[in-house]
């Protein structure tokens, strides 16, 4: 059978500050500017989950996108929005939450609920021209 990609849609929104404990203010505001506010700032984060594989003969699916939504909401909608991310949500405790790390955590996270023969993409939209995606790789 072909290999055919499909994609869900999903949405977040979050606060997060970036910045390293074990640099000053300064340094902090040198690298990460006004994103490392002390008082954090917010997105509304675009998602995109990207399964690649062969097309079922049964059902003619490559994967049930009614499940894939159910996942996307447990495990990323429900721990992710309306959160501080530094603050509320253990996997950025210790890991700066930026745009990239956040797109390696949700990888990681839908990784475990996936078939192994589907290829997983994650594409996260910060902003409508800032985004990020991981494979895995």
């Amino acid at each position: 059978m072909p290999k055919v990609t499909v994609h869900r849609k999903a949405h977040f929104n979050a606060a997060h500050r970036l910045y390293r404990n074990d640099w000053s203010d300064e340094r902090n505001f040198e690298v990460f500017s006004k994103c490392s506010n002390p008082n954090f700032h917010g997105h509304n984060y675009e998602l995109i989950v990207s399964l690649t594989g062969e097309i079922n003969k049964e059902t003619g699916y490559v994967y049930d996108l009614g499940i894939l939504k159910k996942i996307i909401k447990s495990e990323i909608e429900d721990c992710f929005d309306h959160k501080n991310l530094n603050i509320e949500v253990h996997e950025f405790k210790e890991l700066n939450p930026t745009a990239e790390n956040i797109c390696v955590v949700t990888y990681q996270k839908l990784r475990k609920h996936l078939p192994s023969n589907l290829d997983l993409k994650i594409t996260l939209y910060e902003t409508p021209r800032n985004f990020v995606s991981y494979s895995g790789e």
